[in-house]
């Protein structure tokens, strides 16, 4: 089994900065990757992107690929969303997950943290 808590959301104004904490507890041997998702209202679920857990590479979705960063901290197991520039269409609830290893899905969720942009 793998937790996951996340932090760090909140109100802000457009153009501005939020870093998202995901503290990662369990099986985090097994760990192959993390993952940021969000779901705004009244839609689904949208994948952000992924840091693998051992070796650190990441993949973002297009919209994110210039104002977002993720990175972890292994020793600290916690894994970071670093939103800079945002936009009012970045206002959802921001999830992370873990993948295990040999998982073709991510199967461990956090319960999730709102952040609002305001215009």
């Amino acid at each position: 089994q793998v937790q996951l808590v996340e932090s760090g959301g909140g109100l802000v104004q457009t153009g501005g900065s939020l870093r998202l904490s995901c503290a990662v507890s369990g099986r985090t041997l097994n760990l192959s990757a993390m993952a940021w998702f969000r779901q705004a209202p009244g839609k689904e679920r949208e994948f952000v992107g992924r840091i693998g857990w051992k070796v650190g590479n990441t993949y973002y979705i297009n919209s994110a690929k210039d104002r977002f960063t993720i990175s972890r901290n292994n020793a600290k197991n916690t894994v970071f969303l670093q939103m800079n520039s945002l936009k009012p269409e970045d206002t959802a609830v921001y999830f992370c997950a873990a993948g295990l290893v040999g998982a073709t899905k991510y199967d461990y969720w956090g319960q999730g943290t709102q952040v609002t942009v305001s215009s």
